[in-house]
């Protein structure tokens, strides 16, 4: 049954809000007036259509953005999970998490997935209706769930899997917030005493028709380029940005541009590490789902980030098509760390593919974490120093006049 959104008054002249299910328009307006309320505007949740020629949510037509961050999907399926693994049918569920949406967007968006749940449609074939909201993995694991009858444990790895990627996100952008912070710091700092306070201060001495030292004469020359030029270097730096991005947007440009990230010292082990530990941990909850191991290979290789891994990946998905053990595929792939295929072959060799493979991503993403917070500790004293070191720089400069004119008058 179609599910409405209305906006309508009651006797007293208060405004109400809400969603309800009808078979038109008409009934739902019918419905409301038997409530004793005057409707004012009637729409389907799901009415209009999109450029895929499915039909638009009118949460989406109203603001044009996700109804989920990452946190917030994960919260919803962690709730679903319960709810159906307590034994509540999943249309109950629905209408259950429908009343307790911290938002409208949140309430139209369940609302419609419930109607059409109601109305005989698989609950991932519902969630496919929403793209932006439901990434294709999360409607395969749905779907593999429903297929083998077995929703709720799921629903579980997949509200695990959707906390450990964020709790991962969340503490490599903590490990490189605290240097970026002190980086622009650092630049605006330096920017201000080279274009306004070294000036201020030369002048002083302009008068004294003696040789400013060195530092000071080179410090002076640095000033006036960045009062100069300034904007120039500013609006150059944007280009070039620009530039880059459009550039990367190749794909053949973007694979040698990741492979080259890849061979760097420290980062390049931190983001091998890191989609190596997503296409893993994927990988293993695809395979638990009952997911079909080229489909869940697909899915996993779609996860990653850097286009390099990615096409090994799939090449490694062409192997496996072809009659080659898992393990062996990724073997040949040395961008991957020799942890995957171990783990993999083990997985083979006891049937415990899932299983092993989720130990991998776990062994990668602490691994990770403890990269990503030992390049954190050597970055912010090197950051610090560095200020300093300038900052000195800038100070001599302004001080060494200081000092020549006091020898001159001693």
């Amino acid at each position: 049954m179609p599910a409405y959104a209305f906006e309508a008054i009651d006797a007293d002249g208060r405004p109400r809000k809400g969603v309800l299910e009808a078979d038109t328009a008409r009934a739902a307006r019918s419905m409301l007036r038997a409530q004793a309320l005057i409707p004012l505007s009637v729409e389907g949740v799901a009415g209009g259509m999109d450029a895929g020629g499915a039909a638009t949510p009118l949460w989406r037509r109203r603001i044009g953005g996700r109804v989920f961050n990452s946190t917030a999907l994960g919260v919803w399926t962690r709730q679903l999970a319960g709810l159906v693994a307590s034994g509540l049918p999943l249309e109950r569920a629905l209408t259950a998490l429908t009343d307790e949406a911290e938002s409208e967007p949140q309430r139209q968006l369940v609302a419609s997935l419930r109607s059409e749940v109601n109305g005989g449609s698989s609950f991932a074939r519902a969630l496919a209706q929403h793209p932006r909201e439901f990434s294709s993995i999360y409607i395969a694991v749905i779907g593999a769930g429903e297929h083998s009858g077995q929703l709720g444990l799921v629903l579980e790895r997949l509200a695990d899997d959707l906390e450990e990627q964020q709790a991962l996100r969340q503490k490599l952008i903590g490990a490189t917030l605290y240097p970026a912070i002190v980086t622009v710091i650092a630049v605006v700092i330096v920017i201000f005493l080279v274009s306004y306070v070294v000036p201020q201060v030369a002048s002083v001495f302009a008068g004294t028709k003696r040789a400013l030292p060195l530092l000071t004469q080179a410090m002076l020359g640095l000033s006036a380029f960045v009062r100069g030029w300034g904007w120039l270097m500013l609006g150059v730096v944007a280009v070039a940005v620009v530039g880059c991005k459009a550039a990367l947007a190749r794909d053949a440009l973007r694979e040698r541009f990741d492979a080259f990230w890849l061979r760097l010292p420290l980062v390049g082990k931190l983001a091998r590490g890191y989609n190596a530990a997503r296409f893993a941990g994927t990988l293993a909850m695809l395979a638990a789902a009952g997911v079909p191991i080229l489909r869940a290979l697909q899915a996993a290789a779609e996860t990653l980030n850097n286009r390099a891994m990615r096409a090994d990946a799939l090449d490694a998905l062409t192997l496996v098509r072809e009659g080659a053990p898992l393990a062996s595929a990724l073997a040949q792939k040395k961008r991957f760390p020799g942890i995957v295929p171990m783990f993999a072959r083990l997985g083979e060799q006891t049937g415990e593919l899932p299983v092993m493979l989720q130990r991998a991503a776990k062994q990668l993403s602490a691994e990770v974490q403890r990269r990503a917070m030992h390049l954190a500790t050597i970055l912010e004293p090197l950051l610090i120093v560095g200020m300093g070191g300038v900052v000195m720089l800038i100070v001599l400069a302004v001080l060494l006049p200081i000092i020549q004119l006091n020898q001159f008058v001693k």
